[in-house]
């Protein structure tokens, strides 16, 4: 695993997966622009849809073990991990207040 390459919030996720061979980890792949056929057969061997050259960030939801082994890859730029979005319109509730 290159470390070098994940993120903190990657790093921290992948101590706490029971299962290194369960994809369940979403996560942006930032890529070179351009990628090989080579690149490319090994992003669709993972799962990752929608990937051509000339695009350098995909997304995927991705095994421990997928993760480390692109992170060898020397035309992955960064891994990164993608976080819970929540709907801005709901509100929480703090006590007495609304935020």
């Amino acid at each position: 695993m290159n470390y070098q390459k994940l993120d903190a919030a990657l790093a921290t996720a992948l101590n706490d997966v029971q299962d290194s061979e369960e994809a369940s980890l979403a996560i942006f792949i930032h890529t070179e622009p351009v990628l090989d056929s080579a690149a490319i057969a090994v992003l669709e061997s993972f799962g990752v849809s929608g990937v051509i050259s000339g695009k350098d960030i995909f997304t995927a939801i991705l095994s421990a073990n997928a993760i480390s082994q692109l992170s060898e890859q020397p035309w992955v730029i960064s891994l990164k991990r993608s976080q819970q979005l929540r709907l801005v319109n709901q509100t929480k509730s703090l006590g007495s207040f609304s935020v």
